[in-house]
């Protein structure tokens, strides 16, 4: 990169020439001072010229940079020019050439002391500089500081949450039904599960920087984007049906306890199922509406709702006093608080204002209007229940307060079946015949639903809940780290001392049946706590409305930026339209969520249903965050380095066993559902969400795990029965990186589906310095392949000298420990008789070679661009096996796995295997047919039987043809001379034999090479030239459409007959020898007798083949010939892959060799294999 400059010279500055200039310039960018009278010339660099003005001509200078991009990240430096100066005069000249990508500690310590948290949402800094680096030229809008402490920013809103509609509305009931030690034992178990979270929480908050985004960045940052998104989306539904439980708690205070003349279904009249399916329509239209109101507050402005938090915390604060007032008051002077008994039973204290049967009066005994509700009629001889004749109608003290002794008869729990009576202890006190029926059901006072021990946690786990609300708010903590533990601890204690010391007071002070009393029904329709209040039970009542409707604002406001965070971290995609807002950042569409899914809590109506369903996604919430901190401390991860010093990996692992207890406690079904949900979450994040490296703690966790598993792998190899193919596929790229050869890839997800181990490796040549970005090209191209074709593995790229050092490379140092692979998948090398492939065939015999001798199996498929894709599917058809020789069982394994796969499935297989004459070919089969059933592998078996027969002409003139062909390609990289004199001599051997027979030119055939389907490359034949320096002509036709079949011998053809054939339909080497300027003639056919007499007046020179060479001609020839015979129509022939020779010397026979195997057949995947057993009939 080079910045030019045009230097203006000013009037002053003396006669300067450009060179003078810019070796000024130069010396000044070099890092050293320029000379001090340099210091004296008045010169200007600016982009433009400085002053049109100027005297003299300007000078253009030239300003040399490195190339290299620079960072876009508020811990590198900055680009400004002011900056690039900080190494100047500073003796930093040795670090120079580094300032573009690294810092100085000055200009670091800068970025970290002026860093702040972002305003909103949970996007880390990182990425919101990377995704948004154009706009760093725009002007960024200014961020107040954060400014909030302790106190304000961490307790006050941690004490708000805590405490609820719960301890107002369900605290002494907890506590009448449960028993003082029941309801102890409760609160210590939820108080201590939020006390273990909160530690847990400290030890993550001050474990780095926390930006805005509190509990749901926390745990996606420890524990990655699959729990963080789970348990995140988890927390959100909790918060969301927390706002619902408010509202429903608020609805409950209006229409029973404030306004109870304002239900639009009336109770009046209604007794059982009626009374309570009018009240839970009054909670749903009630909560509609106020939910509706809220919701629309938090759209105009949660600013109004900040402004109104400071009231609703005086609120809770001012009742909470309240009621410790009252409970002091009770040990000086108790309220008068009656309750109506009719024996030992709770009369519902509504329609009547005397507790007492009759009075007396002036006149006599009056009957009382409690009289009427009883008896048919007023008069002192009317026909009364049967209860209420046989019992007295006594007046009990509703609290009797705290110096009362009250509290021994309650410290054990009474629970109720739904519609049972709420009755004292005393049966003294009641006298009523055996299984006579309840009568005037409505004037007692009843239990509205079944109580049990669970239940109650279920229900009293919310008012513990809230803990996060200090952790939520870190973006405007002044100092989080020291904040939030402080705050969030000391608030926890506040309230975990208010709640135990509750159930003391609301035991020692209240009766027993005006505790179980849900509803106040007992004590004239007041609210139960709101009785021990001094100065006035309208101060809880007035206080705890107030309170709830807050809370119900505050959890409107953090559910929409909750989920606004997580559809921002892209990390569910069906979740990124709730990432938008309005101009301002607010969550438009997440707010309207939210009250949808408030909306369903609404529905339910009961407080007692909802509470369960909001403890279940808290629970789970702060079980995850309980197993972030105990998994970050045993891993030791060396980030792990927490101010907050107080916790203990024991700690996080006893916090995380409460919540799961307490979860199962609460309500076993919907702690099933909610895993469900969160499980669902899970993988659908794992598969369609976006990936994120936020080095977390389940990375960590991974590589420790991977560790061992590899450690306890090397141990010992790999039983039969857990042998599957761990494949390395190479693969060949072109120029530009590329893979060749793609189907390759196809081929390995049919054989793997997925399963075991799969390395994907491609060999470049030349250095690793020179070529790293080609090595970076062809890894991605690689991965982008393999997400394609739909395989799981791993890619590796190897750059060496030259592309065989490159693949041994490959072959011997890919996978780790004992995950390595124990097959190589390579393609059969194509057009490897061009003069310049020959290299390419060289290397592919020394990979067979180097797998024989590293023990592994090779796969080599044979036109792979014929082999069907993932989408291709076969209806029908035969996968054939040609088991000649056994090589551990690997042939009847790949099909098995094949068939696996949905483009396979409908194949069937058939097992050919060979029997020589001497063999009994019935009994084979029945054996094979055995062996097959014990593998449990459905096949159809087929001996088929080699006749014994002498080596016939064509193999002779084949194995000819190839010798004569090696020595040609020997002659490749000789000089011209030498490769004349070499081909001289090659052909004088023969030339006194051929003159004498046949003075024709001969012509043999060779096979064909392999081509993708409809790109065959042609080369027509070249004309005759007369050469005087040689005395005879050499020419090659490529083409591979039209095989000639190996049964039937070729003739030999002249050129001319070669030349009238369509193009590229041979392949074909003719030596035309010219004597004395003759006419070449045609050749007589193999196929006519002069033509089989001629070829066998050739036998002097078949006398000279190597005669090992013609016996291998021979078992190929008379193998293909029974395979095309027998599987010409299969959709895959696998066979037996024979090994390369020791002797180097005839490699490209041993190539001949294969391609005559192999010829005629569309998909052939030769198989060799590993040395091992791979497959076992044992269970």
């Amino acid at each position: 990169m080079s910045l030019r400059f045009t230097v203006s010279k000013s009037d002053s500055g003396g006669d300067r020439c450009a060179s003078d200039i810019q070796g000024e310039v130069n010396q000044l960018f070099e890092g050293d001072d320029p000379e001090p009278k340099t210091a004296t010339n008045a010169t200007t660099a600016t982009s433009a010229p400085a002053n049109e003005d100027a005297a003299g001509p300007d000078v253009v200078v030239v300003l040399k940079g490195d190339n290299n991009p620079k960072e876009s990240s508020p811990f590198i430096n900055s680009s400004d020019a002011a900056e690039k100066s900080q190494y100047d005069g500073k003796h930093m000249a040795l670090f120079e050439e580094e300032m573009d990508t690294s810092p100085m500690v000055s200009s670091l310590l800068s970025s970290l002391a002026n860093y702040s948290n972002l305003p909103q949402g949970s996007k880390e800094h990182e990425e919101a500089e990377n995704n948004d680096a154009d706009t760093s030229t725009r002007k960024k809008p200014s961020v107040k500081a954060p400014s909030l402490g302790t106190l304000m920013g961490v307790y006050l809103p941690c004490i708000q949450n805590i405490f609820g509609v719960i301890l107002f509305l369900r605290m002494t009931w907890l506590v009448g039904i449960g028993g003082v030690i029941g309801t102890f034992i409760i609160v210590f178990m939820c108080c201590s599960t939020t006390m273990l979270t909160a530690i847990s929480m400290s030890a993550i908050a001050t474990n780095g920087v926390v930006p805005a985004g509190g509990s749901y960045y926390m745990i996606s940052r420890s524990l990655g984007p699959e729990f963080g998104g789970a348990v995140g989306i988890c927390f959100y539904l909790g918060t969301t049906f927390a706002g619902a439980m408010y509202i429903l708690g608020a609805i409950e205070l209006l229409l029973i306890y404030i306004a109870p003349k304002a239900a639009i279904f009336p109770l009046e009249g209604l007794e059982g199922a009626e009374a309570e399916a009018a009240l839970l329509n009054n909670m749903r239209v009630y909560g509609t509406l106020l939910l509706t109101s809220m919701a629309t507050v938090v759209f105009v402005g949660v600013k109004y709702v900040n402004k109104l938090a400071l009231l609703f915390l005086a609120c809770v604060i001012l009742s909470i006093l309240a009621v410790y007032a009252g409970v002091i008051k009770t040990g000086i002077e108790a309220p008068d608080f009656p309750v109506c008994m009719l024996g030992n039973r709770t009369l519902v204290w509504k329609n009547f204002n005397v507790c007492a049967k009759t009075i007396e009066s002036g006149n006599g005994t009056v009957t009382t209007q409690l009289w009427t509700l009883f008896c048919d009629s007023p008069f002192l001889n009317a026909t009364c229940d049967k209860y209420f004749e046989q019992n007295n109608v006594t007046r009990a003290q509703g609290i009797p307060g705290i110096t009362s002794g009250i509290l021994k008869d309650n410290l054990f729990g009474t629970y109720y079946e739904k519609g049972d009576l709420i009755a004292k202890k005393d049966p003294s006190m009641s006298v009523e015949g055996i299984d006579e029926p309840l009568t005037n059901s409505n004037r007692y006072v009843l239990a509205d639903i079944t109580s049990f021990f669970t239940l109650l946690v279920g229900i009293y786990f919310p008012s513990v809940t809230g803990i996060m609300a200090g952790s939520n708010r870190s973006g405007d903590l002044r100092d989080a780290q020291k904040s939030i533990p402080i705050g969030t601890i000391a608030a926890i204690t506040t309230t975990s001392i208010v709640y135990m010391s509750s159930v003391f007071m609301f035991g020692a002070c209240i009766d027993g049946v005006v505790l179980r009393d849900k509803f106040g029904e007992g004590v004239q329709g007041n609210l139960v706590i709101g009785t021990l209040a001094w100065p006035s039970p309208w101060v809880i009542v007035i206080g705890s409305f107030f309170s709830t409707c807050g809370a119900g604002l505050q959890s409107l406001t953090g559910a929409p930026r909750l989920m606004q965070a997580i559809a921002k971290d892209g990390i569910v995609p069906a979740l990124r339209i709730f990432g938008h807002g309005k101009a301002n950042g607010e969550p438009t569409w997440s707010l309207l969520l939210t009250a949808c899914i408030c909306e369903i809590g609404i529905i339910i109506a009961s407080l007692d249903l909802v509470a369960p369903i909001l403890s279940m996604f808290f629970l789970m919430c702060y079980m995850f965050v309980n197993l972030a901190c105990a998994l970050q401390t045993l891993l030791r991860t060396p980030n792990w380095r927490p101010r907050f010093k107080f916790y203990h990996w024991a700690l996080s692992f006893l916090g995380m066993s409460l919540c799961l207890t307490l979860m199962f406690l609460c309500s076993w079904y919907y702690a099933i559902v909610a895993m469900v949900i969160a499980g669902s979450i899970y993988k659908y994040i794992e598969f369609a969400g976006a990936e994120k490296e936020w080095g977390d703690g389940i990375r960590g966790l991974s590589l420790s795990a991977a560790r061992f598993a590899l450690m306890r792998l090397d141990e010992e190899p790999p039983h039969t029965k857990n042998w599957r193919p761990q494949l390395l596929v190479l693969v060949n790229t072109d120029a530009e990186q590329n893979v060749e050869q793609p189907r390759l890839l196809s081929l390995t997800n049919q054989l793997k589906a997925g399963k075991g181990l799969t390395i994907v490796g491609t060999a470049l040549e030349g250095t690793y310095l020179k070529n790293s970005e080609q090595s970076q090209r062809a890894e991605k191209a690689l991965r982008k392949l393999m997400e394609t074709e739909k395989v799981k593995g791993f890619c590796q790229v190897t750059v060496s000298s030259n592309l065989r050092d490159a693949t041994s490379h490959l072959v011997q140092a890919s996978g780790l420990g004992g995950l390595k692979h124990n097959a190589v998948l390579v393609s059969w090398p194509r057009n490897w008789k061009q003069a310049d492939e020959h290299q390419t065939w060289r290397n592919f015999i020394e990979l067979v070679r180097e797998t024989t001798s590293a023990h592994l199996a090779l796969l080599v498929p044979k036109n792979i661009s014929a082999f069907p894709s993932n989408g291709e599917r076969f209806t029908e058809g035969h996968i054939d096996v040609w088991w000649i020789v056994h090589d551990g069982g690997m042939l009847m394994l790949l099909p098995f796995l094949l068939r696996q796969h949905k483009v396979w499935r409908k194949c069937k297989m058939r097992i050919f295997t060979v029997a020589q004459m001497d063999d009994n070919s019935i009994q084979m089969k029945k054996d094979l047919t055995t062996f097959l059933y014990h593998l449990r592998i459905d096949a159809m078996v087929e001996v088929v039987e080699m006749q014994d027969s002498d080596i016939s002409a064509y193999t002779y003139e084949k194995t000819l043809v190839m010798e004569q062909r090696s020595q040609i390609l020997k002659q490749i990289n000789l000089t011209k001379t030498e490769r004349e004199r070499e081909i001289q001599s090659i052909t004088d051997s023969s030339r006194g034999s051929i003159r004498r027979k046949n003075p024709a030119a001969v012509t043999t055939q060779l096979s064909v090479t392999e081509d993708p389907p409809g790109g065959s490359k042609e080369e027509k034949p070249e004309e005759e030239s007369k050469s005087s320096s040689s005395p005879f002509q050499v020419q090659l036709i490529h083409d591979n459409t039209t095989p000639a079949s190996p049964a039937t011998p070729a003739a030999p053809l002249t050129p001319a007959t070669a030349a009238a054939q369509s193009p590229g339909e041979q392949v074909q080497m003719t030596w035309t020898e010219k004597c004395d300027g003759e006419t070449p003639k045609k050749a007589p056919g193999a196929a006519t007798p002069e033509g089989i007499k001629d070829i066998f007046n050739m036998k002097p020179e078949w006398e000279n083949l190597n005669q090992s060479n013609v016996r291998r001609m021979h078992t190929a020839l008379r193998l293909n010939e029974v395979i095309i015979k027998k599987s010409s129509e299969a959709k895959l022939v696998l066979l037996n892959m024979p090994g390369a020779p020791k002797n180097r010397m005839g490699d490209e026979n041993y190539m001949e060799f294969l391609e005559v195997l192999t010829e005629g057949l569309n998909r052939v995947l030769l198989v060799r294999g590993g040395g091992r057993e791979v497959i076992t009939i044992y269970s």
